[in-house]
């Protein structure tokens, strides 16, 4: 078997040289990138057990970019629903999947972030939790050196399509519903992280729907944060109708408030996890199938592997309440 050794004797360079050239450092010239890649290929040389995996016939190795969602002690189901999805679908793809948590790489450079992916041997990425503050990933999409995939953010171009559900419609659908149902004329929004895209889009979806009605709106930012979204029911239900929450634990957190100080507010919530059957208020809440938009991000991933253009790609949302023996096996 050959050897790192054996490539830099062969090339005349230090093994840190090698190593270098393999991982695509950015300060290696590109006469010495050459010349190791040219002894590589004719020792057929094969750096890792990754290199060896993808010799095979499977079809590519992607990374899930993953942001935990740091605001709640309870376990991030969404995120591992969106594992289980993706994991699901690479291995009908016969695809090899790895996660990255963006806490693995926020302090790193774009290009340090580059030869961590290259040096992985990824060809795609998968994005979930993107914010706008999120510069690395920006300039990575930007630069167009691996296919990408968004969840929940805007960004669609040659290289990097967009999955989500319609936010904005998803919102107004969930809001009016219990707002018609409960015959309310004043609004307690509480939104998401300010920094978040998908915080404007449902933003956006109870705004329009209250300037149709002609409701009166008060949003406060509740930061995706179940305490927050306690707090602001605390401080601001008993001045309104009802309480539109951007997430299901800001529902919840709302919802508990609610009883606490012994009134009633109809609340509803977005998202449909399972927490919310465990609530027993049955609120109204948006369903995402987060199984189902991870399986069609990597469907889309490998469209982008085939050659083809970024797009755009709205996956249907459903309105939910959930009960207990809805979520029990």
């Amino acid at each position: 078997m050959v050897s790192i050794k054996d490539v830099a004797k062969e090339a005349g360079v230090a093994i840190s040289t090698v190593s270098k050239v393999l991982n695509n450092y950015p300060n290696v010239s590109e006469a010495t990138k050459k010349k190791v890649n040219d002894v590589v290929d004719r020792l057929g040389f094969v750096p890792n057990a990754v290199a060896a995996s993808l010799s095979s016939k499977r079809t590519g190795r992607v990374a899930l970019l993953i942001k935990l969602n740091l605001n709640t002690q309870a376990s991030d189901e969404i995120s591992m629903q969106y594992i289980s999805g993706a994991v699901h679908r690479a291995k009908e793809l016969q695809m090899d999947v790895i996660t990255v948590f963006t806490s693995m790489i926020e302090d790193m450079t774009v290009d340090e972030v580059t030869s961590y992916f290259e040096s992985q041997g990824i060809k795609g990425i998968i994005v979930y939790g993107m914010t706008t503050k999120d510069k690395v990933v920006h300039k990575l999409i930007n630069s167009g050196r691996f296919k990408m995939v968004v969840i929940d953010a805007p960004m669609v171009n040659a290289t990097t399509s967009s999955v989500s559900v319609d936010n904005a419609k998803a919102q107004y659908d969930v809001a009016k519903k219990t707002i018609t149902e409960n015959k309310c004329k004043k609004v307690l929004y509480i939104s998401g992280e300010e920094i978040g895209y998908i915080t404007a889009e449902r933003l956006a979806g109870i705004k329009k729907l209250c300037e149709e009605k002609k409701l009166k709106l008060t949003v406060r930012c509740g930061q995706f944060s179940e305490l927050k979204a306690r707090q602001l029911a605390m401080k601001y239900a008993k001045n309104t109708d009802c309480v539109v929450c951007a997430s299901d634990m800001m529902a919840i957190g709302a919802m508990k408030a609610l009883i606490d100080m012994d009134i009633f507010r109809p609340v509803c919530g977005f998202d449909g996890i399972i927490l919310m059957g465990y609530v027993g208020k049955q609120m109204n809440t948006v369903k995402q199938d987060f199984v189902k938009i991870s399986e069609a991000a990597l469907d889309e991933l490998n469209r982008l592997l085939q050659g083809e253009e970024g797009r755009k790609v709205t996956i249907p949302h459903t309105l939910v309440r959930l009960k207990y023996e809805d979520i029990i096996c």
